[in-house]
């Protein structure tokens, strides 16, 4: 499995490579990135087929612009991820905006449909980019149940250090309901 946290040189390079047009590189994108695309796409849309279609649609794009990362701004998957919430936020609203003359709700419904939408995708992304040992003590903590004492006996790390993994963890996660914009790059896609 390919590291999660590439290097900046990987993401320079990697932005060159598509940039000449290089099939090859695209390939490696796609096997380094396929995962998290489709799981944000999925985790908006909430449909299994138009999650598998707006992955091919994100990698069309980014094969098609490359020159809109800037490594300035972060690592390429919090850019890939930005692309992908930003079309799968797009397509969830044009589908449902669709849906409103025949009665499928107002627009205020629509806009708090696509928020909840936009904070839980951004809420997976951040749970899985943040560091290991972090997401591990979120695991124990709440999805299994454990307390910080049985957390840090689990991991094996004093009650101090679960505690501190736990309160970080937790603080990157309150940032998902309150950003304004998804993860990634503010600029257009």
């Amino acid at each position: 499995m390919a590291r999660k946290d590439a290097p900046p040189r990987w993401d320079r390079k990697m932005q060159q490579r598509l940039a000449r047009g290089e099939a090859a590189a695209l390939g490696e994108l796609y096997d380094r990135f396929a995962s998290l695309v489709h799981g944000l796409a999925h985790r908006v849309l909430g449909d299994e087929k138009a999650a598998d279609t707006l992955t091919r649609e994100v990698f069309a794009h980014l094969w098609e612009h490359p020159e809109t990362y800037d490594p300035k701004k972060g690592p390429l998957r919090t850019w890939v991820a930005g692309v992908t919430h930003r079309l799968a936020v797009d397509r969830l609203r044009a589908s449902e905006t669709a849906a409103l003359p025949r009665g499928g709700g107002s627009v205020a419904e629509l806009e708090r449909k696509v928020r909840r939408a936009s904070v839980a995708a951004r809420a997976d992304y951040i749970v899985h980019s943040m560091p290991a040992p972090l997401r591990a003590a979120l695991d124990l903590a709440y999805f299994q149940r454990r307390d910080y004492r049985q957390t840090a006996v689990d991991l094996g790390v004093t009650e101090e250090e679960a505690r501190r993994r736990l309160r970080l963890g937790l603080q990157l996660l309150s940032t998902a309901h309150d950003a304004a914009t998804p993860p990634g790059h503010g600029g257009a896609v």
